[in-house]
C-alpha cells in the first residue's frame, strides 16, 4: 500500500537528533573520520519521517538527514493524544510492541523511540524495544509501527459484512429522510 507523497514545505517540522556516530576508515596515510547522524522530523500532530545522513562534519549530516527525512514522511491516526490500538512490529533484529496509554501516562519507552513519539505528536504511549537495541533499526521498527496503524472507523469497516453495510447505509437515508421532513 504506497502512500502518496506529504509535501514537507507546507507542514512546520520539528526535528530531532536521535544518533551520531564517528566511522573511520583506515587509508595510507591513517584514518579518515567521517560522520553519521540519524535523525527523525514531526509535526506532532501524526506526521513523522526518519533519516540518515553521512558527512565530514557533523552539522552537514545533520542537514543531509534531516533533507531525507522530509522526504521520507508517513501518516498515521491519532486517538487523542495516544494511539488507537496496540502494535507489535519487527525490524531485522529488532522488535518494538506499543500500547496506548491512558490520558497523563506520558512517553514510556527508551531512546530512539521516545525520540520518534515526541516529534509524532503521541504524548501518551507504553512502548518497549526487544531484541537488538541498535539505534537505526529502533528507529525504523518505530516508524514502521506507527505505519501499521489503522483508523478505527477503517477497521469496522473492513470487519462488516457486506449484508450489515447495506442494511445501515439503508438506516441513514431513511434517518436522513426523517429529518427533512
Amino acid at each position: 500500500m504506497k502512500q502518496e507523497r506529504i509535501n514537507a514545505n507546507e507542514l512546520n517540522l520539528k526535528d530531532k537528533v536521535v544518533y551520531i556516530n564517528r566511522v573511520a576508515k583506515v587509508v595510507k596515510g591513517g584514518r579518515r573520520f567521517s560522520f553519521s547522524a540519524l535523525v527523525v522530523v514531526g509535526n506532532e500532530a501524526g506526521i513523522v519521517g526518519v533519516g540518515k545522513g553521512k558527512a565530514a562534519e557533523v552539522p552537514d549530516a545533520i542537514r543531509k538527514a534531516i533533507d531525507k527525512a522530509k522526504k521520507n514522511l508517513i501518516t498515521f491516526p491519532l486517538k487523542d493524544t495516544t494511539i488507537p490500538h496496540r502494535v507489535e512490529y519487527k525490524y531485522g533484529a529488532t522488535k518494538i510492541v506499543i500500547n496506548p496509554a491512558p490520558k497523563g501516562t506520558g512517553i514510556i519507552a527508551g531512546g530512539p523511540a521516545r525520540a520518534v513519539f515526541e516529534v509524532a505528536g503521541v504524548q501518551d504511549i507504553v512502548a518497549k524495544v526487544l531484541g537488538s537495541h541498535n539505534p537505526f533499526n529502533s528507529v525504523k521498527a518505530t516508524i514502521g509501527a506507527l505505519n501499521q496503524l489503522k483508523e478505527p472507523s477503517a477497521v469496522a469497516k473492513l470487519r462488516a459484512k457486506p449484508s450489515e453495510l447495506e442494511t445501515s447505509e439503508e438506516n441513514q437515508t431513511v434517518n436522513e429522510e426523517e429529518k427533512i421532513s
